[in-house]
């Protein structure tokens, strides 16, 4: 026989040969030779041998060996007996689902009928098909049997693990779920306080059981288990009842939590909610440990409490003489008549305050670091701290002023230096602190605040460029936010004071931005830089000429009032 071509239902480069109606005179040895391309001859031999003895297969599943019962965990053999000669490989699968076989396969070849499961799971109760394979090149239908596997396993119960809060004297109830269990029937249940039996029984045709204490004293708070039994062990339910009142949460969104700045220390606005303070006895104090980071030694003091606390109610507490610039660690531990509840702790650090007594913010800049005011990093030259008592002789004449805006010499001021290398429109701006709006409630402005932004400025000599006021407010690029004053040009030797009314409905910082003139003669200075909440007082009769005010062109909606006050001083 030579065959030429594949068969298409075989991977290709496959072959095959099938005898039909098998005949004694059929038996030999069966070569198939192959001419490859390119040269070169392969060949395989097969010997065919005939018995007269052969015999079909039989399956069979042993008496006693289904179903079978196996508990959780343990290893189970389900077996089939199969004869027949020659004696068939048999095939394991499930037979009452599309589910894979322990080990991921599909089908599970087994050499002596038996299939071998470790560490059985509930997931693998069912039905099993035991099946003969198709060998020896005998086209013989298969046949097979089944066996049914039984996982028994303990009861699955809800809640695992439950914490339970409850004052002194009031009544609690325990409650423990039956989820599902094998064998359902014949289920008891056992509580117990610590080891303690508190009571016993068994289950009718409820699903869950029921432990109560009607008036709970000190002795009856601590761990309570249930455990619900079957044949295959127990399910347990594990109750921690306490009288504990649960951890404090602090807030973390305190406007200007930092007060108190004063050279070496500061203070710090604590404040904290209770959670669930109604789910124990009333809170009577907390206590208050504090310590420097680093550092082991804990400072401990007692917050009383009047009354009882409500959801959400904020409390607060002030920390004083806390030493700059050190870090703390507080913990806040509330007490009931049970003792002590869950502490909860946090970390308080200093920075620079983001709203320096926003009620009456005054700077005069006779100190360093000038009243936390900054310098801006992308525009041209800096702000310079000044005194008239120590410029340098080489100062250029007819230009800024002889003393701050008190008029003495010793006192300090902020300027710009117009000097080369300066050059015509360079810009220098000296930004202020962030400044938070103090909302009425904690939760939402109904009303942007008022603010009076006033400063006193110096311009003086025939080169003058402009000075600017800007408003940044919150989420705003400081090109974004147009000035809110502006003036340019010589005004003459003396101090005058600008006063603008403002609006900010976010956290905002007042910019000065000084433009150089075309020549030397062209300092600019400020001093006496202030914020008051309100509006700013009535206007003067004779508003400075020269002066303009615009409103931002930006999103942020802000409502400017300009109004200037005129002060004159004598060289």
């Amino acid at each position: 026989m030579v065959i030429t071509h594949t068969d298409p239902d075989i991977s290709p480069g496959n072959t095959h040969l099938d005898i039909i109606d098998l005949k004694f005179t059929d038996f030999g040895t069966y070569t198939c030779v192959a001419a490859l391309r390119g040269g070169g001859i392969a060949e395989i031999s097969i010997d065919v041998n005939i018995s007269s003895t052969t015999v079909p297969p039989t399956l069979t599943v042993p008496r006693g060996k289904s179903p079978l019962v196996v508990r959780e965990g343990e290893t189970v053999e389900l077996e089939c007996l199969v004869s027949g000669k020659p004696k068939p490989i048999i095939l394991w699968s499930r037979s009452d689902k599309e589910a894979p076989m322990p080990d991921g396969s599909m089908q599970t070849e087994s050499l002596d009928g038996v299939l071998r499961i470790l560490n059985v799971s509930r997931e693998m109760s069912g039905s099993y098909r035991c099946q003969t394979s198709q060998y020896n090149g005998f086209n013989v239908k298969p046949r097979e049997a089944e066996v049914q596997l039984i996982v028994q396993y303990p009861p699955a119960v809800e809640p695992v693990f439950l914490e339970v809060r409850q004052g002194l004297s009031r009544s609690v109830s325990l409650l423990c779920r039956v989820l599902r269990a094998h064998p359902s029937r014949v289920l008891r249940f056992e509580w117990r306080l610590g080891s303690r039996l508190l009571h016993a029984g068994h289950f009718d045709s409820r699903d869950d059981t029921e432990y109560s204490v009607r008036s709970l004293t000190r002795e009856a708070y601590g761990e309570y288990t249930c455990d619900i039994i079957n044949e295959a062990g127990p399910g347990r339910c594990t109750f921690l009842l306490t009288g504990k009142a649960f951890a404090p949460e602090f807030y973390y969104d305190t406007y200007s939590p930092l007060w108190q700045n004063r050279p070496r220390v500061y203070g710090y606005k604590l404040q904290w909610t209770q959670m669930n303070p109604g789910a124990v006895d009333r809170i009577m104090a907390y206590r208050l440990g504090i310590r420097q980071t680093g550092q082991q030694r804990w400072w401990e003091q007692e917050i009383p409490v009047e009354g009882n606390i409500q959801k959400g109610e904020l409390i607060t507490h002030n920390l004083t003489e806390l030493i700059r610039p050190e870090a703390y660690v507080v913990r806040l531990t509330p007490i009931t008549r049970f003792g002590e509840g869950d502490s909860t702790t946090r970390i308080i650090t200093y920075s620079a305050p983001t709203n320096p007594h926003l009620r009456e913010f005054v700077c005069s800049f006779e100190e360093e670091p000038v009243c936390l005011f900054t310098q801006d990093k992308n525009d041209d030259f800096d702000w310079t701290r000044h005194s008239a008592a120590t410029r340098d002789t080489k100062y250029t004449p007819n230009t800024g002023p002889s003393g701050d805006r008190s008029g003495a010499r010793q006192g300090f001021y902020m300027y710009i230096e117009t000097s080369r290398p300066r050059k015509e429109g360079d810009t220098a701006r000296l930004l202020s602190p962030v400044f938070n709006v103090a909302p009425k409630n904690p939760y939402s402005i109904t009303s942007p605040p008022a603010y009076c932004f006033s400063f006193y400025y110096h311009m003086y000599g025939k080169h003058i460029g402009s000075l600017n006021a800007f408003v940044k407010q919150k989420g705003q690029s400081t090109s974004d936010a147009g000035p809110v004053w502006s003036l340019s040009g010589n005004q003459g030797d003396r101090w005058r004071q600008a006063k603008i009314s403002i609006h900010p409905v976010s956290s905002f910082q007042v910019i000065f931005e000084g433009i150089r003139g075309p020549g030397i003669e062209g300092d600019i200075a400020i001093d006496d830089v202030t914020l008051e909440e309100g509006e700013c007082p009535d206007p003067p009769s004779n508003p400075i000429r020269g002066a303009s005010a615009h409103t931002a062109s930006s999103i942020w909606p802000l409502s400017v009032t300009l109004f200037f006050t005129v002060f004159v001083h004598q060289r």
